[in-house]
Parts: structure tokens; sequence; C-alpha cells
């Protein structure tokens, strides 16, 4: 990533994203039904997208001796996800079964993972909720992931949560959720949702002293006006 966008997208709310991919056409950027289990940090969760796809299980296929094989590629795919990209799980929004647990997750943490984003559920929940590592899920439950899923292939395009989301997309983290931005959208995003957040802030700052929402959100020419010469003043 191009370090200026991945400092920006680290400082950027969630919200603002989608409101940029919004005004270039993207309505369904959001991924739906999944929230951070692990305390928040200093800065979002950012990083390009690997993947792992889920189909469901079958009985014949998924036994506990398929975990002897170090290809599995549940396995394989916490082995192979570079250092600064983000896990996002396929699980068809199924939360019977984990997609993971803690021994996993710390794995993919030590090996320089950005976080883990799964529509599914987690195991071990108490114990990775105390985890310094972004941890986005739908929720906690015990079971293995064999009773439910089969993972097939790592590193294809892939639905979590609604989104489709491909590999190398930038996946942004905060406390309110995850949202998916195209990878050659990126740096136009970060730089316009900059933008946007700077001004909000003068806004919110106005709305605050009593200001209408008429000409102020969304904000006239004078306001505009306005807006320039306090960012002057304010150096921004």
């Amino acid at each position: 990533m191009n370090p200026d966008t991945l400092d920006l997208l680290k400082k950027t709310s969630v919200a603002t994203i989608t409101t940029q991919l919004f005004k270039r056409g993207l309505r369904n950027a959001y991924i739906q039904g999944v929230a951070r289990l692990t305390r928040p940090s200093t800065g979002n969760m950012v990083g390009p997208a690997f993947t792992l796809r889920n189909i469901p299980a079958r009985e014949d296929l998924d036994q506990l001796s398929v975990f002897d094989d170090p290809m599995h590629p549940q396995r394989k795919a916490i082995e192979s996800v570079p250092p600064g990209h983000v896990l996002v799980i396929d699980c068809r929004g199924e939360t019977r079964a984990a997609s993971g647990g803690q021994i996993l997750t710390t794995r993919l943490m030590i090996r320089g993972g950005a976080g883990l984003v799964s529509d599914g559920a987690i195991r071990d929940s108490v114990e990775i909720g105390a985890m310094d590592f972004p941890v986005y899920v739908a929720g906690a439950s015990a079971p293995l992931n064999l009773v439910c899923h089969h993972a097939l292939e790592q590193n294809v395009p892939i639905g979590c949560g609604g989104v489709a989301v491909y590999p190398g997309d930038i996946v942004v983290g905060d406390a309110e959720g995850v949202a998916i931005i195209p990878a050659h959208m990126a740096d136009e995003v970060a730089r316009d949702a900059a933008e946007q957040e700077v001004m909000e802030l003068f806004l919110l700052e106005r709305i605050s002293g009593g200001a209408t929402l008429p000409g102020t959100y969304p904000p006239s020419a004078e306001t505009r006006a306005a807006f320039d010469v306090w960012r002057k003043q304010k150096g921004l």
C-alpha cells in the first residue's frame, strides 16, 4: 500500500469511507453482521485482503483427520497471509460453528497479519477478546469449524457479510465496523475522506454553536468560505 494512504485510512472513520464510496457509486461496501470482538486499539485496522472461502461441510469429508495434512486449506491460509494483510473469511453468514479459534488467531497475529474478519463465529471468544489484535466476527460458537464449514480455497473472490471481497482490496475496520475499498480507488478515497473529516469537524463546531442545518449541512457557498478561513486559522 501507499504509505500515505495507509496513514490516512488508519485515522479515517468507516462511516466517512462508506460515504466516499457511495459518491463513487458503491453502495454495498460495509460488511454486515460483524462486530469488533477484541479491545479497541490506536488507529484503525487497515490492510489488503487475503481471503479464505468456505462451503458447507460434508460428513464424509470433514473429519478431524483432515488436520493431519499441513496443506489443509484453513491451516494453509493462516500460514500464507502476508504480513500487513487482513484475513477475510467467507462463512456464508453461518454462525453455528467457529471459523477459527485462539491458536489460529494467535498464529495469524505472530506472523504479522493486520487483522481477521469473518462473517461466521469464532471459538475461544473470551481469550481472543483480550488479545491486542483486530478481530471482527459475527458471534461466538464453541463447535469447531468442521461441523459447518469445509475450507476450500484461499485468495479468491469471496462474499463476506454480503460484500464482494477481492484479494488485494483494502480492508478498513474501526469500532463501528468494516468497509471494503477496491484497491484501485484506495488512494483517492483516503485523500477525499480525510478532507471530508476536516470539513465535518468544522461543521460540527458550527452546529454545536447553534447553527441550523440549512446552509450548514450541506454547506452553502458562504459556509465553505468560512471554512477556508477557519482552516487557515487552525493550520489544517
